[in-house]
């Protein structure tokens, strides 16, 4: 069986991406920082080994969020593609969403519900960690 591999971009099509291989830890993120930059209530993530990652078509604006972390998006429409932690040097973070078939991968958990928005109700039976895996579940 071959490896996975996995085609999206940007809302324009100025920044287009191939991943391949095993998505880890696919969720979708409440963080106060990802709500931010993206402009929506919870973001669906998928973490791929770095090097799986590559563009194929535009440049990735970056944008450092906080001292660890890079975000990346399309300059041209703002859509938000990854986020790298040098936590994780050896990962990258690239939002589900924007998959060309975001069908394929679904969010399999719920991180940092502890700054989820009030009005948000999670009722899908997917586990919820209140920061991110490390603490546990709630």
């Amino acid at each position: 069986m071959g490896e996975s591999c996995y085609l999206g971009g940007c809302l324009c099509g100025a920044v287009r991406y191939q991943v391949s291989g095993t998505v880890s830890d696919p969720c979708f993120c409440h963080c106060l920082s990802c709500r931010r930059a993206t402009g929506v209530p919870m973001v669906p993530w998928g973490t791929f080994a770095r090097a799986s990652f590559r563009l194929t078509r535009g440049a990735l604006a970056e944008y450092r969020s906080s001292p660890a972390v890079t975000r990346g998006f399309c300059a041209v429409c703002g859509t938000s593609l990854t986020y790298r932690n040098e936590a994780r040097a050896a990962e990258i973070d690239v939002t589900l969403a924007t998959l060309d078939d975001p069908t394929l991968l679904a969010p399999q958990m719920h991180l940092w519900i502890g700054e989820r928005l009030p009005w948000v109700s999670i009722n899908d039976g997917r586990p919820q960690f209140t920061a991110g895996t490390c603490g546990g579940p709630v």
